[in-house]
């Protein structure tokens, strides 16, 4: 099987989801983030399972979401390419910021549903940066994460691509040929 199930992550608000959409409209198949739709969701539903109120119950949903949504692809695409907006280990390294124990189970899982080698990271880019009712992060914030999301999936074994900062069309291209 040809399969690439790559990973396209970073912290808040850097261009993940444009340069998705930018990647689905040139034909790939794209997987939105799951973490934005489950905020969507428990805010609806007037939950405690948000980033804001209940870290690990949010926390837990985030990772359940983030595998159900990697063995869903799986089951459908055969040799095809697959972006993520985020992947397992963003819901990892979200509880290890957190102070969220990390079991061995969820460990596992990580290290169970492997993404292509290269996983394309976006930089911090404050010039870009918006928050918004789901987006509540500090810049700061922002750019810690970005460090962090770094460090974990490069301890996780993965080759961490940053992507430069330029339009999205630019964006695009820099993926698309470093996977070719």
């Amino acid at each position: 099987m040809n399969t690439k199930l790559i990973v396209i992550t970073g912290g808040p608000g850097v261009g993940k989801t444009t340069l998705l959409n930018c990647l689905n409209n040139k034909g790939f198949i794209t997987v939105p983030e799951d973490a934005r739709q489950i905020i969507k969701e428990q805010m609806e539903a007037n939950s405690e399972a948000l980033p804001w109120k209940n870290k690990t119950f949010y926390a837990e949903l985030m990772l359940k979401a983030s595998v159900d949504s990697y063995k869903k692809e799986v089951r459908e695409i055969s040799s095809q390419t697959a972006f993520f907006d985020r992947g397992i280990l963003d819901a990892i390294c979200y509880m290890q910021m957190e102070n969220i124990p990390v079991s061995e189970e969820w460990n596992a899982l990580a290290n169970t549903y492997r993404y292509y080698q290269k996983v394309f990271i976006l930089p911090p880019w404050e010039e870009i940066y918006e928050t918004d009712s789901e987006r509540k992060q500090t810049w700061e914030e922002a750019v810690f994460t970005f460090e962090k999301m770094k460090e974990t999936y490069l301890k996780f074994g993965y080759n961490i691509i940053e992507v430069p900062k330029c339009g999205v069309e630019e964006r695009a291209k820099f993926v698309l040929d470093s996977i070719k």
